[in-house]
């Protein structure tokens, strides 16, 4: 269920982390405009190994690229 409560709610943080769980953040509004998002600190992790793992990858993308078959004659010739 999607959680969106103004920022203003946080005078009682303990009512809104309550309701904060795995899979469920809460999104936080100010002046009617999304400004945070509150997650459980499992997702978090999950999303920082994930990011990680993209930047890696478009970073492989970007570098040369090599034939498996011309590295292994080279190594054992």
């Amino acid at each position: 269920m999607l959680q969106i409560r103004p920022v203003s709610e946080l005078r009682n943080y303990n009512k809104v982390l309550d309701k904060v769980k795995k899979d469920n953040p809460v999104f936080l509004t100010k002046n009617g405009y999304g400004k945070f998002a509150l997650i459980d600190i499992g997702d978090y992790d999950e999303f920082t190994t994930a990011l990680e793992l993209v930047t890696k990858l478009k970073k492989a993308e970007k570098s040369k690229h090599y034939n498996f078959d011309e590295i292994k004659g080279k190594l054992f010739s």
